[in-house]
Formats: structure tokens, sequence, C-alpha cells
């Protein structure tokens, strides 16, 4: 007779840091999925936090002792990804998708440096189309790593050239 409950579902952990409305930055794990229902292939980050609204269950590790908090999507500004850095090349069309150069200006102050997709038919590939996409957390990729921006914390957002 085994103690693990046949609901269980195995997560894995994905390292990152958050950047909290509070000015506080944390470190520790979301729990993923191994399968999205979604698309093929496993959970992303953007997958748990686009899901729904609300709570999300994330994994603190202070002096080695691990404890699982919640926190609310809307006071989350940057999710910074710790491990896996090419997750948004996972989107479909990630090759084809128009890349735009982009400075944007965080609600915290923070000014973000980097590149995005926009999936859109050409012609409807503008950073105006960029910003109308429905999703709350967007990819923008960085010279530092991949990052994980709430739109509703997006202050502005300029196109620039490649530098």
């Amino acid at each position: 007779m085994s103690d693990v409950s046949e609901y269980r579902v195995e997560k894995r952990r994905a390292e990152a840091a958050l950047t909290l409305t509070t000015g506080a930055t944390v470190r520790g794990c979301f729990f993923l999925a191994g399968l999205r229902a979604s698309h093929g292939g496993p959970e992303r980050v953007a997958d748990l936090l686009n899901a729904e609204i609300g709570f999300f269950p994330f994994e603190l590790n202070t002096d080695g002792t691990r404890y699982t908090v919640l926190y609310n999507r809307t006071q989350l500004v940057v999710v910074t990804l710790l491990e896996n850095t090419i997750e948004a090349q996972l989107d479909p069309g990630y090759s084809v998708a128009m890349e735009r150069e982009v400075r944007m200006l965080l609600s915290n102050g923070d000014a973000v440096h980097g590149r995005v997709r926009v999936y859109r038919p050409t012609g409807r590939d503008r950073l105006s189309d960029y910003a109308r996409a429905p999703q709350m957390f967007r990819y923008v990729e960085t010279a530092e790593g991949t990052l994980l921006l709430n739109s509703a914390h997006i202050v502005e957002f300029r196109e620039t050239s490649a530098t």
C-alpha cells in the first residue's frame, strides 16, 4: 500500500527571482507540470502565470529551510528566469515572429532593454500590435537573460535600434 495519492501530480521546479511591487526581490522556485494541455511539451513559467488570475505558489529557500508562499500575480512586476533562459524560444512560431528591440519603463522605475517577439501576420506585427496582445505576462529577452514582465506594470515602451 503506497502513501502517495493517486491524485498527486508530479511537478518540476524552475528557479526564478521575483521582483514585487513592494520593491523586494525574492529567489525561489515555481512548481511546473511535466505536460501542458494547451500545447505540446512541458509547462513553462509563462503558461503558469497566464493561466489564471489570483495567487500562485512559489517555494522560498531561506537559510536551508524550504517553505511555500502564495504570491498575488497583480503584485508581481518582473520574473527573472534563472535556469531555462530559452523558455521564450519554445513558443510556436518563435523563429518566424518579428523581433523588435525595445526599451520599457516599469512602474517601479526600472528600465528594461531587450527584444520581444510579435506573433502577428506580416503588416500587423508592429510594436502597437504587441501592446494589444492578451497575455498578462510577456517574455523579454535581454543580454542578461530572459524576463517575464507583467504588462500591467509597463508604464511605457518604445522601439529602439539594435546596438
